[in-house]
């Protein structure tokens, strides 16, 4: 795990770089300049540790790299590579060479891949299937610059603020595919590489794989078969994952399935090891649900209490860690459990991915038996009388607010049901975000290209998720939060079989009756107590409604409520006075939410793009 830099014709400040990706890679740091290139590398030594150093030249082929391959001694056999040391990073190299682009269908792995190609003199720049790992450039057909997080480019071009796609995020919650809040700087899309010449710096993107693809492909397995794959495939990601690393790998240990069977399996490949629960002051303990776990599998189990006494002194650097304005409020449980863990260890399991891919969501549930993103008149009709007479509701975990959301999203078309029923921050309230015309174009075009398709309901939000809640929120949240500290996470679940074995599996495998994750929660039944099998999915709990209310309420305040805030010129005259002041209509949660996002935004804002400017 690292952090990379480069540039073309762009002379980098290197300490300024060191400065800010120095946490993504304290233990080695190397500078290669070659001509108009010049590659910049932070590494996290994890596999290897005495020879995979970089940049790592063969023939006519330089590279960086961020990640890990976890299969690559597989690659090795497969494509009969001679390297000379267990590095996936040579791995890497000679695949390249003998396969080109092609080599990245071999890879089970998360990786963000740059290689200088001097026979074509141009830059090779890859990311993984799912965009566990990141990177964002700069290009202006003049120069080109790339790095690993927003901050540290920012560092280096300074560039203007995008205020279109700031209006997207208000809108939608995060930032879409390769959106970012500057101008002319972009992120690399998941599952694509770019090609860029030494000799005229333009990106030149192509889409090496979707999942899409995997859920047009319909499966014809019985449910035997299907429980028996998937258990083959997740060994086989855990093994890889616990192996290929020379420090000591543990794994996250929450009170879900997700994290519970891969911590069981865990075990069967390391003997010792470490668990870790987290519990949080006055929230849900799943710590008794956790032990029940650790306690049949006999680890070597950690319970850490989290306490919320320091936010107030915390937040701001917390959410300006992201580079760009980041409203998930789960990005500070996150970053106190990843602080917590690096004190025992590098590199942790995690299950993330299992929600998007096995159907863990409660709002899969009414798509598995309706495509709402196509309702009739009638049904939306009915929805729209019964949401105009409904009280809105102020607790998000009750079951009527689950109805009341429902109602929401029927009522609604295509994108805007879609937009309802993941984020809903500002849905209900977008004619108060001033935008320009278009800012969700091309959000709609790809909605409506995966609309328009011949998945089912629940396939289309599932897909949905994959490519935008999964990839613009979650994976940001976890990569920053973790790499803050120097710690590597890994998601078995999102390994290269899994993602494409799964997608093309039938709805009921996924979502049945009122049942989510029926496969993996059956799957579960062999690895866990039956007290854990059908708890419901919690996540985080957080008391947004309690922070921007008591402990925060005074600075968030002092960011959003002045006249001159940046963020006031994102919505109508009055709304965040009286959003504050509650002369709006709007649930608890809701309110909350739409004042953390705004408060995101004014903290990156005064923290990162001025702290730059």
């Amino acid at each position: 795990m690292c952090g990379i830099a480069g540039s073309i014709n762009f002379r980098l400040d290197i300490p300024r770089l060191t400065k800010d990706l120095y946490h993504r890679g304290p233990d080695e740091q190397t500078t290669f300049e070659e001509g108009s290139l010049l590659l910049h590398h932070h590494r996290l030594a994890i596999l290897d540790i005495a020879e995979g150093h970089q940049p790592m030249h063969h023939d006519e082929l330089s590279i960086i790299f961020n990640g890990e391959i976890y299969n690559h001694s597989e690659v090795r056999k497969k494509l009969n590579l001679q390297c000379k040391t267990n590095s996936d990073t040579e791995t890497i190299l000679h695949a390249y060479q003998k396969s080109g682009p092609n080599c990245l269908n071999e890879f089970d792995g998360m990786f963000v891949i740059v290689i200088f190609d001097r026979t074509k003199n141009e830059l090779f720049v890859a990311r993984d299937r799912a965009g566990k790992k990141p990177i964002y450039y700069y290009c202006n057909k003049e120069s080109f610059v790339f790095a690993s997080e927003l901050n540290a480019l920012q560092g280096q071009v300074k560039e203007t603020i995008n205020e279109q796609h700031l209006q997207q995020y208000i809108r939608m919650g995060y930032f879409y595919k390769s959106s970012t809040p500057y101008n002319n700087v972009w992120e690399l899309p998941a599952g694509s590489y770019a090609t860029v010449s030494l000799n005229n710096p333009e990106v030149k993107i192509t889409k090496w794989w979707d999942i899409h693809t995997y859920y047009q492909r319909k499966s014809t397995v019985n449910f035997e078969e299907a429980l028996h794959t998937v258990d083959t495939h997740i060994h086989a990601a855990v093994r890889r994952r616990v192996e290929s690393s020379d420090l000591e790998v543990g794994s996250f240990l929450s009170g879900g399935i997700d994290s519970g069977v891969v911590s069981a399996i865990a075990k069967q490949y390391n003997s010792s090891l470490k668990t870790f629960t987290v519990s949080f002051a006055g929230e849900y303990n799943e710590a008794p649900l956790a032990k029940l776990v650790a306690d049949k599998y006999n680890t070597e189990h950690h319970e850490i209490a989290i306490s919320y006494g320091n936010l107030k002194d915390d937040v701001e650097e917390i959410l300006a860690n992201y580079g760009e304005p980041f409203m998930d409020s789960s990005a500070i449980p996150s970053y106190y459990v990843s602080r917590e863990a690096k004190k025992s260890l590098t590199v942790i399991l995690n299950g993330d991915g299992g929600d998007e891919i096995f159907g863990g969501y409660r709002r899969y549930v009414p798509f598995a038996k309706y495509d709402f993103f196509n309702a009739g008149f009638l049904i939306k009709k009915s929805a729209t009388i019964a949401h105009t007479l409904l009280p809105v509701p102020h607790n998000k975990k009750s079951k009527y607010n689950y109805l009341y959301r429902l109602t929401d999203l029927a009522r609604k078309d295509s994108l805007r049901t879609y937009l309802s029923a993941t984020i809903d921050s500002f849905e209900g309230f977008e004619k108060n975000i001033i935008t320009s015309s278009g800012i969700l174009k091309q959000v709609k075009d790809d909605f409506d290209r995966i609309n328009k398709s011949s998945l089912s309901g629940l396939q289309k939000i599932m897909n949905l998720d994959f490519d935008n809640i999964l990839n613009g929120d979650l994976l940001v949240k976890m990569d920053i939060a973790t790499m803050a500290h120097s710690l590597e996470g890994r998601s078995p679940l999102l390994s290269k079989e899994l993602l494409e074995f799964i997608p093309g599996l039938p709805d009921s495998y996924k979502i049945k009756g009122g049942q989510t994750k029926y496969l993996l929660r059956k799957l579960a039944e062999k690895y866990l107590p039956k007290e854990l099998i059908n708890q419901p999915k919690r996540g985080f709990e957080i008391p947004l409604k309690k922070w921007v209310d008591n402990e925060l309420r005074d600075l968030i305040a002092s960011y959003i409520l002045p006249n001159d805030a940046y963020c006031q010129q994102f919505v109508a005259s009055g709304f965040i006075d009286n959003l504050w002041n509650r002369r709006i209509k709007s649930g608890d949660e809701k309110r909350a939410k739409m004042i953390w996002t705004l408060f995101a935004l004014e903290v990156w804002y005064k923290k990162c793009y001025l702290k730059h400017a």
